[in-house]
């Protein structure tokens, strides 16, 4: 009996026209409707469970015919058209429901015809746009990129891959992120990262350093230069790293696992390994989808002065854990837990001139990061509208500790413990067309975030407390976002986010110094205070001809300010704020023997720049440090001339300067800002070949190059470090469900200087470079089952 699950108004147009579609993965119930509205063409079900069956989400300029193709593949149903506007969906009784398709996997190679290949869809901002018609620098690397076949997927994979993205280099979970330029400080500190990082929906930290969450069986990872103020609110000064995991599929069981091998030269041995397994619970309702991973990365660095080799090694254990409900055709919902543990034996630093990778110190400087996430997401999508509720309670612990021995004195340690709780809360609503253009979304979200940092000092075994700080700020945001067409070829957006905050502080140990009277300082009771913002943006982008398209946009950006402890009592520091203008045009998409190009240039005004640095003793503080201005220039240019061969070329330019400089900090009247390189850049080959008999060859390579900059502002921190290049490649031969891995890190066996830190306290009587990972060859092998 013919189920007519859905009946869409029938035009006159056939079906086997090109349109361009954007339908959102999720129920094939819900992928059809949409379909069936924007292609205006009539689709029936023939059975009802086929409507619960997650489909994944496409984009393009394609036919009716060619959108069911891939709606339906992997699902073990088929369809049949009935006229040149109506279709049958049914079950293949025939077939059994394969496995998904890996996004992860190097597909066999077949040539896409023109005008057939998917767009690329922006989901970071928060309602699915075409890459080719957001007015904006944006870049995506999907699941299928080679990168996350190389080895060990943390943030160095990103850092690996996008020459707009840089950090600092204390080690795995200690880390700072920056995007094209927007850089504030070298230091960890109570300030919020200047770079949002998001793992789905949900926010992953606040005022703490990178999570470095590994990036295992993950659909795409988005990145937005900033600010992203209207859609992200504060802490999105240097824009956005969104991490998209894939989620639970309710028909497929399904699983893959993966085991590596690697040796270091100069240093030990290292292995990872990890496996996925997907498993309906309840048939097109319920699917559970579980991660597990663990690695070992080997030590490289020697301490002389005690005998030890390798002592820098590091271990990793995480997962995550996701049940996906499809209540109907509309709503989801999904439920997920992720958690990771690092440790780390010591710094990744050497003495700057002692033997290479070598450091003499008489104190070992292990860390540790614990991450734990749980979030929950809602969501309901009905033709163009879309609805989605989230929420997600974070927990993270940092342990660091450092050398303070000064020279011919006794041993010294220093260790900072920070806890970090944090809730977030959002509800939107969103419209958005089929050709990415008009729409408007519209939402409010709640921001809790509580820090507590506590110090110690002295001989191991002796320590003694220093003064501690507690922050806190709450954010309560209604933020909206529109987009217009008001001629063919011309869309204007507009938007703006109201922000209220509270913010409060208060000393966690006894102030040394008593009160001074002096507004920030020798504070002994809490102190509250309460902020309000607006942070307006707006953009047009222009059609330029088929294939181009131009764009201008506006952003503000900010962050609340907070307490902060030195070392004999508590200081304040106040809120910055960035402005940003940019333009550029983006040309042609990636299809076969295309041309691609991505060019912008921005200016960035920002005020009262908080920084967390150190003082003349070495203690870290943070203050509102002066002001700055960046100008940037960003290029990217892809070829595909060859089917399966795709190259690609890409540098960034910044030229920054800070003003106006806070004497008592910086003694410098006028310096770059910090980790920000004059010129970055980057360029990669990729090659795809289909072997015969279900084998696939992949080959690719890349070279990265980061430029010089400067570890901090004045003259303790004006360290040089970076100028170095870093030579990667890798082989991958698939053998259908099984594949085998080859890859080399650090090609040239090059040293350089990522990072001109180690401990704070030695920075002025023994500087310290961090170098880069010598050599690494890894061979790998992974499984789908």
């Amino acid at each position: 009996m013919l189920l007519a699950a859905l009946l869409i108004p029938v035009a006159s147009a056939p079906a086997a026209e090109l349109r361009a579609l954007v339908i959102p993965a999720g129920p094939l119930g819900r992928a059809v409707v949409a379909l069936g509205r924007q292609a205006n063409v009539s689709i029936g079900l023939t059975d009802p469970a086929l409507a619960r069956r997650d489909v994944p989400g496409l984009s393009g300029r394609m036919s009716v015919e060619a959108a069911l193709a891939r709606l339906l593949a992997g699902t073990g149903a088929r369809h049949m058209a009935v006229d040149a506007r109506t279709f049958r969906i049914f079950i293949d009784r025939a077939a059994t429901v394969p496995a998904r398709p890996d996004l992860r996997r190097a597909p066999a190679i077949a040539p896409t015809a023109p005008g057939d290949a998917p767009d690329i869809v922006v989901t970071a901002l928060k309602r699915p746009v075409t890459l080719a018609a957001f007015p904006g620098s944006a870049s995506v690397i999907s699941g299928d990129d080679p990168a996350f076949a190389a080895g060990p997927r943390g943030s160095e994979l990103l850092l690996g891959r996008l020459h707009t993205l840089t950090s600092t280099h204390f080690g795995p979970g200690r880390n700072k992120l920056f995007v094209r330029g927007i850089a504030d400080s070298s230091f960890n500190g109570p300030t919020q990262a200047t770079v949002g990082q998001y793992l789905g929906e949900t926010r992953l930290n606040y005022n703490a350093p990178d999570p470095d969450l590994r990036l295992y069986d993950i659909d795409r990872i988005e990145v937005l230069p900033g600010p992203q103020g209207t859609l992200y609110g504060a802490g999105a000064l240097g824009g956005i790293v969104r991490m998209v995991p894939n989620r639970p599929d309710t028909a497929a069981t399904e699983g893959t696992a993966t085991v590596g091998a690697s040796t270091t030269r100069h240093g030990d041995p290292g292995m990872d390994a990890a496996a996925m397994l997907n498993l309906p619970v309840a048939a097109d309702r319920l699917g559970l989808r579980l991660v597990g991973y663990g690695l070992v990365q080997g030590g490289y660095i020697d301490n002389p002065l005690t005998g030890a080799r390798n002592i820098n090694a590091a271990r990793v254990q995480g997962g995550r854990a996701a049940l996906g409900w499809a209540v109907d055709d509309e709503w989801r919902l999904t439920l997920a837990a992720t958690g990771q543990r690092i440790r780390g034996d010591d710094a990744q630093s050497a003495d700057r001139n002692g033997p290479p990778l070598t450091r003499a110190g008489a104190i070992d400087q292990p860390f540790a990061n614990d991450y734990l996430l749980v979030d929950a997401v809602a969501t309901r999508d009905w033709g163009e509208y879309r609805l989605v509720a989230t929420t997600g309670l974070v927990r993270q612990k940092l342990i660091e500790v450092y050398d303070s021995t000064a020279p011919g004195g006794p041993p010294l340690r220093f260790s900072q413990r920070t806890r970090i709780d944090l809730m977030t809360g959002e509800v939107r609503l969103s419209r958005q067309t089929a050709d990415g253009g008009p729409g408007w979304l519209i939402g409010a979200s709640l921001v809790d975030n509580r820090s507590r940092q506590n110090r110690q000092l002295g001989p191991p075994g002796e320590p003694a407390a220093l003064p501690g700080v507690g922050n806190e700020v709450f954010e309560a945001t209604l933020f909206g976002e529109a987009t217009l067409r008001p001629l063919d070829w011309l869309t204007v957006t507009a938007g703006g986010r109201a922000v209220r905050a509270r913010l409060g502080g208060r000393p966690l140990d006894p102030v040394l110094f008593p009160d001074m009277g002096v507004p920030g300082f020798g504070m002994r009771a809490d102190v509250r205070r309460n902020l309000a913002a607006l942070l307006p943006s707006g953009a047009i982008a222009a059609r330029l001809g088929r294939s181009a398209l131009g764009f201008v946009r506006y952003q503000e950006g900010f962050r609340p300010g907070g307490l902060v402890p030195t070392a004999a009592f508590v200081t304040r520091f106040t809120s910055d704020r960035v402005r940003t203008v940019e333009a550029g045009i983006r040309y042609g998409q990636p299809d076969p023997g295309a041309l691609d190009i991505q060019a912008s240039a921005a200016f960035t005004r920002w005020t009262d720049i908080q920084a967390d640095t150190i003082d003349l003793s070495g203690f870290p503080i943070t203050a509102n440090i002066g002001d700055g201005r960046i100008w940037t220039a960003d290029l990217r240019i892809g070829w595909r001339p060859l089917p399966g061969l795709a190259l690609e070329a890409a540098g960034l330019f910044n030229d920054s300067l800070v003003t106006d400089t806070l004497p008592s900090i910086i003694a410098t009247p006028r310096a770059r800002l910090p980790n920000v390189a004059r010129w970055n850049g980057r360029a990669s080959a990729e090659y795809r070949h289909d072997l015969g008999a279900g084998r696939t060859l992949r080959l690719n390579a890349a070279l990265r190059y980061v430029g010089r900059s400067r570890l901090g502002i004045g003259p303790v921190l004006g360290e040089a470090q970076g100028g170095w290049t870093d030579v990667s490649a890798a082989a991958r031969i698939g053998f259908g469900d099984h594949a085998l891995t080859l890859s080399i890190a650090n090609l040239l066996d090059a040293t350089g200087n990522r990072f001109a830190l180690g401990s704070p306290f030695t920075i002025v009587t023994n500087p310290q470079v961090t170098p880069l990972v010598p050599r690494t060859v890894r061979l790998g092998w992974d499984l789908r089952f």
